[in-house]
């Protein structure tokens, strides 16, 4: 019986760990690669997250949906309305500087995360969505390990995407802007148009992550995307396993969500009083952590490594 709850954990734990290495690879695609400081993670994410439970849930009286679409096409609304989330704010943004690009990003976010919890009408508010299933639910391919495969897919599949775009002449623009914007500008390249590209592709692999968290949590609620959630945890991952690298990015998943679920597992043994001050020192923990590896070790754990540029045999 203890090593089927160990089993258990271990599932959730590795589920939980791809779908936030989905969100820092769709972050290094800005930032690692294009040096866009968006701190508005948590926007794309709900929008992704709600646009596929919105898409596959049955009818509700109490919000939008009852389309009863399947999983696939879930997702793939997930990827499509963050995707035009992620061109108008591009569109607004392109131009701007990293700091400024910073406030308006996280404004946005939690301009998206009120409109969930205000707008009833669409989202049912603080009560949330549930009855959110897993793909092949009435099946036995709905266990949690089959999801737990179906992530590690979908993870695999998003890192050769993003590590095939980061060897390509476009990735190679997209550094250039990140370590030398004038230059590039010199060289005849739209910074503008770039970033604009990096930043929508970037957020289109966020809002796949919310569409898989919603479909394995099976409940959504606006307090899921708060900012320490949906945006600090992830800019974490990323610096932890090295901004640059899509294998790092991932490490850092697992390293940074092992940390923060391994502290909430020692929390819970701590007698009920302590318990809430325990909760606030596992945020200083995270932050305590990520101090360390901006001294220590400011490359992160896996330091990006530009391609191995190979010439040609005639």
């Amino acid at each position: 019986m203890e090593l089927t709850g160990i089993a258990s954990y271990l599932v959730s734990f590795l589920t939980f760990a791809g779908i936030y290495a989905v969100l820092a690879l769709g972050l290094n695609m800005q930032w690692g690669f294009t040096g866009q400081f968006n701190i508005g993670v948590a926007g794309f994410f709900a929008v992704g997250a709600y646009t596929s439970a919105i898409l596959t849930t049955p009818s509700s009286p109490d919000y939008l949906g009852g389309f009863g679409m399947p999983f696939l096409v879930g997702l793939a609304g997930a990827i499509i309305a963050s995707t035009l989330l992620g061109l108008v704010v591009g569109l607004i943004t392109a131009r701007l500087r990293t700091d400024y690009l910073a406030i308006a990003s996280i404004g946005i976010a939690e301009m998206v995360r009120l409109f969930v919890k205000n707008e009833g009408w669409l989202t049912n508010g603080v009560r949330g969505i549930a009855g959110i299933d897993r793909p092949m639910a009435d099946t036995a391919l709905a266990s949690p390990f089959a999801y737990l495969v179906i992530v590690v897919l979908f993870v695999a599949g998003v890192y050769v995407l993003v590590e095939r775009a980061y060897g390509s002449p476009w990735g190679r623009v997209l550094r250039a802007i990140r370590e030398n914007e004038p230059a590039t500008a010199a060289a005849g390249k739209s910074i503008a148009s770039f970033r604009l590209q990096a930043f929508v592709l970037g957020s289109a692999i966020m809002g796949l992550g919310g569409g898989l968290y919603a479909h394995f949590f099976g409940f959504l609620s606006p307090e899921a995307f708060m900012p320490l959630y949906g945006t600090f945890l992830v800019w974490v991952m990323l610096i932890a396993g090295g901004s640059g690298n899509n294998r790092g990015a991932i490490l850092g998943a697992i390293v940074v969500w092992g940390v923060w679920s391994g502290t909430a597992l020692l929390t819970d043994l701590l007698p009920t009083e302590h318990a809430t001050q325990a909760a606030a020192l596992r945020v200083l923990l995270i932050g305590v952590l990520l101090q360390v590896i901006l001294v220590l070790r400011p490359e992160g754990i896996l330091p990006e490594k530009p391609p191995r540029l190979t010439s040609r045999k005639r």
